[in-house]
């Protein structure tokens, strides 16, 4: 439905650098994998972000075997890689034309939650959907104005209730949606960790309502991550995994960060795939994942 962008190869040269570029250096010089070498490599992926178990299990497939050199360590990580991505799912974002397709999108604050929502919505207006964006998120200070505010800029009607109860939005839209034919609704929700107690009940009232109301529109239910987050971002995600039957990831700010390398510790250890990536700050620097596009850019 939309293109990968063509400038990933830059977007991802920090992240390149320190994930494959870093392991590289270090055992070029090296005829065998010893086990300083190897631990050597561990480290260097566990600071890119791959997190322990995931880095130890890469290492540990080159103990004591004869076969992979460290001159094909480029070519094995590259496999690796591309198997732990295709293992989440398919990266595919699912959209049913001439179809209300519902999107709830959860996240903590700041990290780009509302922001990914009106450049969602001005990617699906692109091309030629109608948008209506819920404000889902009534209680945080201006949340419905930063709302409204993308939902203009993206040319994306909205549907509002400021301090109401976030599953009444949730009905409205959805019943807006139907009776006046939209393609595409987008759902706000709070990201408030403090009371996670809080934050689950009104997940789990919003997604009570999207399944009595339109359980069939499900087209996604997607976790917002800040890729400069690193690991606390999977340490989030398993909050809202508790609350929401997630079924992507979309990852912010991913230009100019090395921590790319979250991309597969999402996949590994959260078993889901990412389905949308930003690259910069405007509106259209919003783009549909390619998990092969992602590896061959890292191994340029």
């Amino acid at each position: 439905m939309f293109d990968f962008l063509d400038k990933l190869k830059s977007t991802v040269t920090k992240t390149a650098q320190s994930l494959v570029g870093n392991v590289i250096e270090s055992v070029s010089d090296e005829a065998e994998f010893s086990d300083i070498v190897l631990d050597d490599m561990e480290d260097i992926l566990i600071s890119a972000d791959l997190g322990v178990a995931y880095a130890f299990e890469l290492t540990d497939k080159l103990r004591g075997q004869t076969k992979i050199k460290p001159s094909q360590v480029k070519e094995y990580l590259k496999t690796e890689f591309l198997k732990t991505l295709s293992q989440a799912g398919s990266c595919e974002l699912k959209f049913m034309p001439d179809k209300l397709n519902i999107y709830f999108i959860t996240g903590v604050n700041g990290v780009g939650k509302t922001t990914l929502i009106g450049k969602m919505a001005y990617m699906f207006k692109t091309n030629g959907q109608k948008v209506l964006v819920a404000a889902g998120d009534t209680f945080r200070a201006a949340a419905e104005e930063q709302a409204d505010i993308w939902s203009k800029r993206s040319g994306a009607d909205i549907l509002r209730k400021d301090k109401a109860d976030p599953a009444s939005v949730v009905y409205e839209a959805i019943q807006k949606g139907i009776n006046e034919n939209y393609n595409v609704i987008l759902i706000d929700t709070a990201g408030r960790l403090h009371n996670k107690f809080n934050l689950m009940e009104e997940l789990t009232k919003i997604k009570k309502e999207k399944k009595k109301n339109a359980s069939d529109l499900l087209m996604e239910s997607i976790l917002v991550i800040d890729a400069n987050t690193g690991q606390n971002g999977l340490q989030q995600a398993k909050v809202f995994k508790e609350c929401v039957n997630l079924s992507a990831v979309a990852l912010t700010k991913l230009d100019g960060t090395a921590r790319g390398g979250i991309v597969l510790a999402i996949a590994k250890n959260l078993g889901l795939p990412v389905k949308l990536v930003g690259v910069g700050e405007k509106m259209e620097d919003l783009k549909l994942f390619d998990s092969k596009e992602f590896v061959e850019a890292l191994f340029v």
